[in-house]
């Protein structure tokens, strides 16, 4: 395989995690009676780039498909979260009636919401018919189409070229990074500014974050890597924020490289220089992060069936891709995990994709009562928690098993 970016050779592995089907792809009554597609969930590393990217077997139009689940809007810490990201943006660039706001992978709106709230014109590009729907329904206008070169060049004689270009969570997501970056410079006002939201790669080292690595996620990202990636499609980072999002992400800000007048953060320059320190450009930083998982996945296994021997039940919350992922590679299946609960209507009577485990609305929790709760989107565990408070009524815990199996 060559690298997606610099078309390098790789070969440092990072993770092996066997294979698994997407997932997104949850499954219904009528499908559980079919077979499953599984893809190989294999990490490499480019050693002249660094970066971080899954072995291409899926393709992007078979994980992101009419019936993609993942609704942002579930979550009220990410609510508040994306909230408070429009009132800076604002601020900061002094956005108006008169701006043009663009986000790439709007989901259900859940963003783009607050920018129409402010009157400001935008324009949301989510290419899952069944996020966009609800995206439309918030008051959104939005483009049903995969994001690059070829949409930014529509989008420009349309008047559409923007003041911000909102990205979170989604950089990630795409197979050709190069194309998608270069469609940025495209899309921009000369002026304009683009922001990117990723989880950082040090803290999915650090914190052995493995379940985020998942056939939709065809990159893990560093600074060094992206510094990189958008040096040599036409942008330029002018600065950088450290989140405690989904286990600690960062918010990079980048505009067209010598066009843009926004002066480089030292912030830059200290991430950067951190990430060196730790080791991100050599081959021994990404040593041992194989055996650090299969400890997370052996912990959990024998939790549950010691759980299991006791006569105890265990139940999960959150139909999360992350949660797929650690459950397909511990091979936990129905016996070890009665049902997981969801808020989203659009995944409750459906089922797990490889586990094959029934997912529920939480009003089961207060009728079957389980002794234990495991949070699969460990990343929201503090408003999991809370929700939850209920379940002491009858000595229920709840449960991660990411970084470590910790009882709450």
């Amino acid at each position: 395989m060559k690298c997606r970016h610099c078309q390098a050779d790789l070969h440092l592995p990072f993770i092996d995690l066997g294979s698994a089907p997407p997932s997104n792809a949850y499954l219904t009554e009528q499908t559980l009676r079919e077979p499953e597609k599984w893809f190989p969930l294999r990490v490499l590393v480019c050693t002249d780039c660094w970066l971080v990217q899954t072995e291409d077997y899926a393709c992007a139009d078979e994980l992101f498909t009419n019936e993609y689940a993942y609704f942002s809007s579930f979550s009220t810490t990410w609510l508040s979260h994306a909230k408070d990201y429009v009132e800076k943006m604002v601020t900061r660039f002094e956005l108006d009636a008169t701006s043009y706001v663009v986000e790439i992978a709007a989901n259900d709106g859940y963003l783009l919401q607050y920018v129409v709230e402010r009157g400001i014109p935008c324009l949301g590009v989510e290419p899952t018919a069944s996020t966009a729907v609800a995206a439309r329904d918030k008051g959104v206008d939005v483009i049903e189409e995969f994001f690059g070169t070829e949409l930014a060049k529509k989008l420009v004689p349309q008047g559409r070229q923007a003041d911000l270009v909102v990205a979170n969570n989604v950089l990630a997501h795409v197979p050709d990074i190069n194309g998608f970056v270069a469609g940025f410079v495209i899309l921009l006002k000369p002026d304009g500014v683009a922001t990117f939201e990723f989880p950082h790669l040090m803290k999915l080292v650090e914190q052995c974050q493995f379940d985020t690595i998942y056939h939709e996620h065809f990159s893990y990202l560093s600074l060094t890597a992206v510094s990189r990636i958008f040096e040599c499609n036409g942008l330029e980072v002018f600065d950088v924020e450290e989140l405690p999002t989904h286990g600690g992400s960062l918010r990079v800000f980048a505009q067209k490289k010598g066009v843009g007048r926004k002066l480089v953060n030292s912030q830059v320059a200290t991430v950067l220089e951190c990430e060196s320190r730790a080791g991100v450009t050599t081959t021994e930083y990404y040593e041992g992060f194989q055996a650090r998982a299969e400890k997370i996945k052996n912990d959990l296994l024998s939790f549950l069936l010691e759980k299991k021997s006791l006569g105890k039940k265990v139940a999960a919350y959150g139909a999360a891709a992350k949660g797929n992922t650690l459950l397909n590679f511990a091979g936990v299946r129905t016996d070890l995990l009665s049902f997981v609960v969801d808020r989203n209507p659009a995944k409750q009577g459906q089922f797990l994709p490889g586990s094959r485990i029934q997912i529920v609305a939480e009003e089961e929790l207060k009728v079957e009562r389980p002794d234990y709760v495991l949070i699969l989107p460990w990343n929201l565990r503090d408003e999991v928690v809370e929700q939850l408070a209920y379940i002491r009524e009858w000595n229920g815990q709840c449960v991660t098993a990411v970084p470590e199996l910790s009882l709450v």
